[in-house]
C-alpha cells in the first residue's frame, strides 16, 4: 500500500491523510485499524490500493498534486521504489511500513517491522535525506543487478515468498548456484574493469534478503554506489562467498570483489536477467547505474514530531 497525508482544511480540526496503498499479505481484518494512528496523530486519511499497472508511482504523484505532505509506502521494496520515484526531488517525505519479503530499504534505514511501530515512526516526524540511484533510467532505493541475483529474484515463486519469507530466495538461490559465468566489461566512473562473473550488483544499500551484508561499505547518504562482483566457480567458492556475507566480511578476492563509483556501466557478453529493487525487468546485456545524491526525504526513527501546515487533500480515491 501507499499512504499519503496532508494537513486539514481550516474548517477541519484534524489534518487530512491520503493513502495510495499496495496490496500486501496482511489479512483483511488487519486493514481496518490502519487509519487509527493517522486519526490519533490528527490527520485525515485515504487508503488506495496499488495495481499491476500502477505499483504506487501514479498514486503518490496524484496525492502530492492534491496537497499531500507525507506519503507512506505500505508494502515491499517494489512499493517503496515506486513511491520514491514519485517523491524524488520533492520536499514531501516518504515513510515506510515494511510488508514485503526482503524489505531492504526499511532494514537499511533501521525501521521497525511491526505495523504499529512503523506507523508511529512515520508520524513521528524525524527526517533524513538519502540518495537514490537510477538503473537504465529506473530510480531505485536499495539494489539493482545483472546475472544470477536477478535470475533468483525472477525464479522465486510468490507463494514460496509468502510462506517462507526471505528464506524463499535462499532456497531458489541454491538451485541456481551451478552454472557458467559471463564475461563482463565494467566501467567505474570511466575506469575499465574486465572480469568473468556470475553476477554484478550495484547497491545504494548493501543488504541482502534476511539482512545479510553483501556490501559492507554501502551507505544510503554517502553520494556513492557500491558494486559487488560475484564470481564463484564452484560450490566451494559459493560457500566462501556465503561465509563472507554472513559475517559481513570486507575481504575481497576473485570470488567476491567490491568497488565504489558514482556511475557504473555494465556490459555482458550475452543477455542476462536483470532486476531493480527486487522487480525483474527485461533481460539484457547492459545496465547503467547512476547515483542521485540526496534525492529523497524519508521518515526515520527519531524524537520530536514535526508540525506542518498546508491544504487538505483533494481528488484521491476513498478508503479501501
Amino acid at each position: 500500500m501507499v499512504l499519503a497525508c496532508a494537513p486539514p482544511a481550516r474548517r477541519s480540526p484534524r489534518r487530512r491523510c491520503g493513502v495510495p496503498a499496495a496490496r500486501t499479505r496482511l489479512p483483511k481484518p488487519a486493514k481496518r485499524p490502519r487509519g487509527r494512528p493517522a486519526t490519533a496523530a490528527g490527520w485525515d486519511w485515504v487508503l488506495a490500493e496499488t495495481t499491476a499497472g500502477d505499483p504506487g508511482t501514479g498514486l503518490a504523484r496524484q496525492a502530492v498534486g492534491a496537497g499531500a505532505r507525507l506519503v507512506f509506502a505500505v508494502g515491499g521494496d517494489g512499493t517503496v521504489r515506486a513511491c520514491a520515484q514519485a517523491l524524488a526531488g520533492t520536499a514531501v517525505p516518504l515513510a515506510i511500513v515494511p510488508r514485503g519479503t526482503a524489505n531492504l530499504a526499511a532494514r537499511a534505514l533501521g525501521l521497525p517491522a511491526r505495523l504499529d511501530a512503523a506507523l508511529a515512526c512515520g508520524f513521528g516526524g524525524h527526517e533524513r535525506r538519502i540518495d537514490l540511484a537510477a538503473a537504465g533510467g529506473i530510480p531505485f532505493v536499495a539494489m539493482a543487478g545483472l546475472g544470477t541475483d536477478a535470475a533468483v529474484v525472477g525464479a522465486t515463486p510468490a507463494g514460496l515468498k509468502a510462506g517462507a519469507g526471505w528464506l524463499a530466495y535462499a532456497a531458489t538461490g541454491a538451485w541456481h548456484a551451478p552454472g557458467r559465468r559471463a564475461a563482463f566489461e565494467i566501467s567505474l566512473d570511466g575506469t575499465p574493469l574486465a572480469c568473468q562473473a556470475r553476477s554484478v550488483v550495484v547497491g545504494n544499500a548493501g543488504l541482502l534478503p534476511g539482512g545479510f551484508v553483501l556490501l559492507p561499505g554501502a551507505r544510503l547518504d554517502d553520494g556513492v554506489l557500491d558494486v559487488g562482483v560475484l564470481a564463484p566457480s564452484s560450490l566451494l567458492d559459493w560457500g566462501v562467498v556465503a561465509h563472507r556475507v554472513l559475517t559481513a566480511s570486507r575481504r575481497d578476492d576473485r570470488r567476491l570483489a567490491r568497488y565504489r563509483a558514482r556511475q557504473v556501466e555494465i556490459r555482458a557478453d550475452r543477455d542476462l536477467p536483470r532486476q531493480v529493487d527486487g522487480e525483474v525487468i527485461a533481460p539484457g546485456r547492459e545496465l547503467t547505474v547512476t547515483v542521485l545524491p540526496r534525492a529523497l526525504l524519508v521518515r526515520v526513527p527519531g524524537p520530536a514530531p514535526v508540525r506542518v501546515a498546508g491544504p487538505a487533500l483533494a481528488g484521491l480515491p476513498g478508503p479501501a
